[in-house]
């Protein structure tokens, strides 16, 4: 592993780290907003190509299952070439992605936008390692929580906007029931990326060195860590619920026996899910100065599960709500999950937090089961996936996150790790 810290003689006289850092923040918006576009595009795909809900799940297998294949590459890379080239790299890959979008339609072949979903997916790991790192030592260590946070939120943005673009742009084109409908978007979200990493070619931004760091040295095992074990699979599970539950949310209010909406209209209610996590964040935040953040993970467990319980037991506009409401108790989960799960590590910190983010790949595995449900029973009764997920979340909170928690070893990383998903 390596860490980071700046390099004062290569920093570029009259550069502020303020400016670099909303600068930076354009990032986080970028790929917020191209990852809650999966939203959008899974029932288009699914529409266009009469897929089964499990054939329209491998958007999200492709997509995920990039975090898990790319990532280890990603942080080599970037040992080699440095951050900010990092993050030219990572946006024009991610404009590839975009780009594969066109022949993908023109040829009419699913698995073709499969392919340009994992070179996007690809692109947005590369700048997730380059930017998270970068942003964390961007200014003074005090205000470097406040910084996160911002930049969670941004982040958040672009999950609330990206459904009322592709609801605009995808289901509201005259080719709305045909794959053509996704070039324009597509085509356009490429022009944007591809000028941020015009942008970033010439922002003469603070340099950063990396440097080897002496963990891979230090005695134990992180697989000794039972809470980081666990913690592991926590962020596993509810990265899954996540993503599996807004990846059904379209087809879900399409049902005429929940809102009847159409498409157009279902997609505009997903901005509902993604901005209730955005207000939650800030809610959450402010509750964890005085409750203990075990509790107030648990708390939103159980939540999310009556919600979810409610959602498939109802109808109408009830199950429709109960479902959204979901994504405000959501908001403060992973955060919370991944400070319990590094908690006491000390020197083998940087490798339990790569576990951690390796275990994004549940946002791949948890849509294909939830989608393996909905075609033998009901989009309604396919959220027992997920709610099973939350379970789990609430017994780490309250039992698993306190096993074997090692405090012999001083801290050695004092940044909060900035969410990837959600």
């Amino acid at each position: 592993m390596a860490i980071i810290h700046h390099s004062n003689h290569s920093a570029s006289p009259g550069v502020s780290s303020n400016f670099a850092f909303i600068a930076m923040t354009t990032l986080f918006f970028i790929w917020g907003f191209i990852t809650a576009l999966n939203d959008i595009l899974i029932p288009h795909l699914k529409a266009a190509f009469e897929l089964s809900y499990t054939q329209a799940m491998l958007v999200q297998l492709c997509f995920f299952g990039a975090y898990f294949i790319v990532s280890p590459f990603a942080g080599k890379l970037i040992e080699r070439i440095g951050y900010v080239r990092g993050i030219i790299t990572g946006l024009c890959t991610m404009a590839l992605g975009c780009l594969l979008f066109y022949p993908a339609a023109e040829v009419s072949v699913y698995a073709v936008f499969l392919c340009g979903l994992f070179v996007l997916a690809s692109g947005i790991t590369i700048l997730q390692v380059s930017a998270n790192p970068y942003v964390a030592v961007l200014g003074s260590e005090k205000t470097a929580a406040s910084r996160l946070s911002l930049a969670q939120a941004i982040n958040s943005l672009g999950h609330t906007l990206a459904p009322l673009f592709g609801a605009a742009l995808i289901f509201g084109a005259a080719t709305a029931d045909s794959a053509s409908a996704v070039q324009l978007p597509y085509l356009i979200l490429a022009g944007a990326v591809l000028l941020t990493a015009f942008g970033f070619l010439f922002l003469k931004l603070p340099q950063m060195q990396t440097e080897q760091n002496t963990e891979t040295s230090a005695g134990g095992s992180i697989w000794q860590q039972k809470h980081l074990v666990f913690g592991a699979v926590a962020i596993f599970l509810y990265v899954g619920a996540e993503v599996s539950i807004g990846s059904f949310l379209v087809n879900y209010f399409a049902d005429s026996s929940i809102a009847g909406l159409n498409e157009r209209e279902a997609s505009q209610m997903v901005s509902y899910y993604w901005g209730g996590a955005m207000i939650g964040r800030f809610v959450g935040a402010l509750l964890t100065r005085f409750i203990a953040p075990i509790y107030v993970l648990a708390t939103n467990a159980v939540i999310v599960i009556l919600l979810l319980v409610l959602s498939i037991n109802s109808s109408g506009e009830l199950a429709m709500w109960s479902v959204l409401a979901v994504g405000f108790f959501n908001s403060i989960m992973f955060p919370t999950i991944f400070t319990l799960a590094i908690r006491g590590l000390g020197p083998l910190t940087s490798r339990g937090s790569g576990l951690l983010c390796q275990a994004i790949v549940g946002g791949a595995v948890l849509p294909l089961l939830q989608g393996l449900v909905a075609d033998h029973s009901s989009v309604q009764w396919s959220f027992v996936v997920p709610m099973l997920a939350y379970f789990y979340i609430c017994w780490y909170a309250l039992s698993g996150s306190r096993l074997s928690v090692t405090t012999a070893q001083p801290e050695t990383i004092s940044h909060p790790q900035t969410e990837t998903r959600s």
